[in-house]
């Protein structure tokens, strides 16, 4: 039986990216109004400091702990839609998973951690299937941006070109803002994971560990790995540390949709400039990304980047940084007869904090209202696949987020 009081419930409300969801959604929409929702969290007395930091003394509160099943299932019983901000989520996301596929309870996060995804898809999506549980993981920077931007270049190209492009890159053009203290974390948890573990190295390195297994793409998929130059962009390349999550989300976008084609090619990259001193940067990048995810994977050096160089969960910018930071990613689709469409997905705000949690209070909002369970049933969706149109609407219209066609021909 289900009481569904609330449109949604922000569980993990009083860490830092929740607390900043919060706000966004009190700004936004108010307490008990156009939206009625509710805040979760295992502390009552740091909820109430929620509740008082953003200027909400009525919004009501529920205790539940990630640890608690009993608990959990009270919380999705009272609510339509979860929206989740407790990470590492291989480590404590897993029972919140088995409450609302239980109770047939919508859900959203913004994990990043492809391996457990995995994990969750193949021990739960028969059972959401059933209960009409709709479950869509990947709701902030990681990974709206990329699989919006590339559902919208080819809506944009089956319009302007008369047929989707069969290949598309992204690149990260410009960006101001720092990774969160849980990112960090999730990061190091992967890394962590893949030296113990041949089996999840091998699922890492597959671009289509995410799809079903009824999808063939036989296309090899390239992958910037190191330093090197992009003559579409003009520019050096490096690396871009979360196209390891975004490609794995676009590709199954395509595997629920068959939107894209067969054999659909998809790559992300960090442009990090022009001539000379774009080949260095791209070099350093490489160089520092490699030794991060080495240095994380070991427990001498990763107590070492924990204790004096990462940012901690729960830790982050002041909002002051957070209004400064920006983000402007470029795509490039080229289609089977040679023609090409330029887009571009600009957001305000940092990308780890600001901008993640506007994207992810909307797509709670659009999974609560405007997507309804005739319409789509129960399953694991990514944000395209589920949403579409309609998330790109309020993003654009709410969240800061703008869509645009550069050229096409």
């Amino acid at each position: 039986m289900t009481d569904q009081q609330y449109d949604v419930v922000v569980f993990g409300a009083t860490s830092f990216v929740g607390q900043i969801l919060c706000r966004y959604l009190h700004e936004t929409y108010g307490c008990g109004q156009s939206l009625n929702w509710a805040i979760a969290g295992r502390s009552e007395g740091k909820l109430e400091q929620v509740k008082a930091a953003i200027g909400a003394p009525e919004l009501p509160a529920i205790l539940a702990d990630a640890g608690d099943p009993v608990a959990l299932e009270n919380m999705c019983r009272q609510t339509r839609v979860v929206v989740s901000t407790v990470g590492p989520y291989a480590l404590y996301g897993e029972p919140l998973i088995q409450a609302c596929v239980a109770y047939g309870t919508d859900y959203c996060d913004l994990t990043g951690e492809v391996q457990w995804i995995r994990q969750m898809i193949g021990r739960y999506e028969d059972q959401a299937k059933a209960s009409g549980a709709r479950i869509v993981h990947c709701c902030g920077f990681d990974s709206i941006p990329s699989d919006l931007g590339v559902w919208f270049l080819q809506e944009e190209a089956v319009r302007l070109l008369g047929t989707p492009c069969r290949s598309v890159k992204m690149r990260v053009k410009a960006a101001k803002g720092g990774f969160s203290g849980g990112t960090v974390a999730s990061l190091m948890n992967v890394a962590k994971e893949a030296i113990a573990n041949p089996d999840l190295r091998k699922e890492l390195a597959n671009p289509f560990s995410l799809c079903p297994s009824s999808y063939t793409n036989h296309a090899r998929q390239p992958n910037v790995k190191s330093a090197e130059y992009d003559a579409d962009f003009r520019a050096w390349l490096a690396p871009f540390v979360m196209a390891a999550v975004n490609t794995r989300i676009v590709q199954r976008t395509n595997a629920l949709t068959g939107a894209y084609g067969q054999d659909f090619l998809y790559d992300e990259a960090m442009i990090t400039g022009k001539g000379l001193a774009g080949r260095a940067t791209a070099y350093a990048v490489t160089a520092a990304i490699g030794g991060f995810l080495a240095s994380s994977a070991v427990k001498p050096t990763r107590w070492v980047l924990e204790k004096f160089v990462v940012p901690k969960p729960g830790e982050g910018p002041s909002p002051e940084d957070q209004q400064k930071g920006f983000y402007d990613l470029r795509f490039v689709g080229r289609t089977d007869d040679g023609q090409t469409l330029r887009t571009k997905v600009v957001g305000d705000r940092d990308p780890g904090y600001g901008s993640t949690s506007k994207m992810l209070g909307e797509a709670a909002s659009c999974l609560a209202f405007d997507i309804s369970k005739e319409e789509v049933p129960g399953g694991f969706w990514t944000p395209a696949s589920i949403f579409g149109e309609k998330l790109l609407e309020r993003l654009t219209s709410k969240a800061g987020l703008t869509f645009e066609v550069l050229d096409a021909g």
